[in-house]
């Protein structure tokens, strides 16, 4: 998938530049500035027609059929437009139009256009689609007034003609109503094509930049604004911005990402001073009377108040059972860490375990069985194991196999099994018989009886393995620290979680 579409700013000029060569770069000039302003990613969109052939002889002059008097009145030459391509490439942005015809498309292509646009209205319009298709160029498509069957349709169209293409949400009401933006639809299309780049393309209130944020806020990598250049002679439309709203517009959804991105990749940053915060809220766990050392205490030895002090127990520490490492006194504050023990170990992996299952929406139902498998032991199980969970084992067998971030799985082969995996969720590096391979949500792996093979996963993983039958003591390690150990000292059976 192409970079291209990533934090993409268009600038939808359509015919703002109403005909004038010279008013379309001036348009062009000040989207230029405000790229540069705020060092973004931006395109200028043009929108091609062939008005020769585009229009019914019959309607040419006329000015009683809606649109026909807008197009004629701003028709540019090929020429012409070739000077406004040349302006936007000047400016550092991108050059990309919309072409409503096959001509439109070759106008594209022989001016080396970056990304071609296919309208709302042109969405289900397949001879120009195909033309647009064989074309290779990246694709944005706008999907306003398209039901999800019309939309299926396109992705299984686009993906067949391995075209690189982008989905974008609109409503095509020109201004569009507030009330129909359905902005959660952005949360569909990213749900249901998660290999795509979702977008928003507005048409709302050009001064309503909460909009923008909150598209931003449902996933949309790309925005989409018409906008123009207001003169004594010249006015806007209800939904184009003029240049001071296209830099609010910009500057909002820069507010937006800022606001909604991560700060880790893949987990919360939590910063000191929320630790600190956090911290002068809780519970220590203080002594309700002398204790000697080596006391055991149970929960009737304690209370918990605030204020707690660095580095005494808090009350969601407190365990039944704590040995007193030193003598205390009545009101003293606790200061005993937990033991860090090989249950405390397999509960955090079975907890991280689950929540990879609910983040990848995998569901297990009530007959499973789960093993870890902690090749070195468990204090070492987050860098070498694996979380097997068994489906079903017959004269087939399935099971999802839960690899953790960083984790691998050593080198083994099986004799009597053979087995496919097929990747769910995550990013998963299979190595066979010494050859290795990254594998994305969907792709399928074979292995067979006798080759050895491992497993990793960068940022964790969760894959289905469909073999033959699971028969004990069918696993053959290369190293020989594992080869030699019991089979149950190197698992940990879980029932039920």
């Amino acid at each position: 998938m192409s970079k291209i579409f990533d934090d993409l700013f268009i600038f939808e000029m359509a015919n703002s530049h109403q005909g004038s060569v010279e008013h379309g770069k001036d348009i062009i000039h000040e989207m230029g500035k405000i790229a540069r302003k705020y060092n973004i990613k931006a395109a200028v969109k043009l929108q091609y027609r062939n008005l020769d052939t585009f229009i019914h002889p019959d309607y040419k002059g006329r000015k009683d059929v809606n649109h026909i008097p807008r197009f004629e009145s701003t028709r540019l030459t090929y020429d012409q437009f070739t000077e406004l391509v040349e302006a936007i490439r000047s400016e550092g942005m991108i050059a990309m139009s919309t072409p409503f015809d096959e001509a439109g498309v070759d106008w594209c292509m022989d001016q080396g256009l970056d990304i071609i646009k296919v309208a709302s209205c042109s969405s289900l319009d397949w001879p120009l689609l195909e033309k647009i298709a064989a074309t290779h160029k990246p694709v944005i498509i706008s999907v306003g007034g398209k039901t999800i069957s019309d939309i299926d349709k396109l992705y299984n169209y686009f993906t067949h003609k391995r075209c690189d293409f982008a989905f974008m949400h609109c409503i095509a009401e020109y201004p569009a109503p507030i009330e129909r933006l359905q902005l959660d639809f952005i949360d569909k299309l990213r749900r249901r094509y998660p290999d795509n780049v979702i977008g928003y393309s507005g048409h709302e209130d050009p001064d309503d930049n909460v909009i923008p944020m909150m598209a931003i806020a449902k996933g949309a990598k790309i925005l989409e604004r018409h906008v123009g250049l207001p003169t004594e002679t010249i006015s806007l439309n209800a939904y184009s911005m003029n240049p001071d709203q296209a830099d609010k517009w910009v500057k909002s959804a820069l507010e937006a990402k800022e606001i909604c991105k991560m700060k880790k990749e893949t987990e919360r940053y939590i910063s000191q001073a929320e630790i600190d915060s956090l911290n002068s809220l809780m519970r220590g766990v203080y002594l309700k009377h002398d204790v000697k050392k080596g006391d055991v205490l149970n929960r009737e030895d304690v209370f918990f108040a605030m204020p707690n002090h660095d580095k005494q127990m808090t009350s969601g520490e407190f365990f039944e059972g704590v040995v007193a490492s030193k003598d205390y006194k009545a009101n003293e504050e606790l200061h005993e860490t937990k033991p860090v023990t090989d249950t405390n170990l397999a509960r955090s992996v079975i907890h991280d375990v689950k929540g990879m299952l609910y983040e990848a929406n995998i569901y297990l139902g009530d007959t499973f069985e789960a093993e870890l498998s902690h090749h070195y032991g468990m204090k070492h199980f987050r860098q070498f194991g694996a979380v097997i969970i068994s489906i079903v084992n017959r004269e087939y067998c399935k099971k999802l196999i839960a690899v953790l971030p960083g984790q691998q799985h050593p080198d083994h082969m099986h004799k009597v099994k053979e087995e496919t995996f097929q990747l769910l969720y995550g990013d998963l590096e299979v190595v066979v018989d010494g050859e290795e391979r990254e594998m994305k949500p969907g792709d399928i792996q074979t292995v067979l009886r006798g080759q050895m093979h491992s497993f990793s996963s960068r940022t964790g993983a969760v894959f289905e393995e469909i073999s033959t039958t699971h028969v004990k003591n069918d696993s053959y390690y290369e190293d020989p620290v594992i080869a030699k150990k019991d089979l149950m000292e190197r698992k940990t059976k879980v029932y039920k979680w």
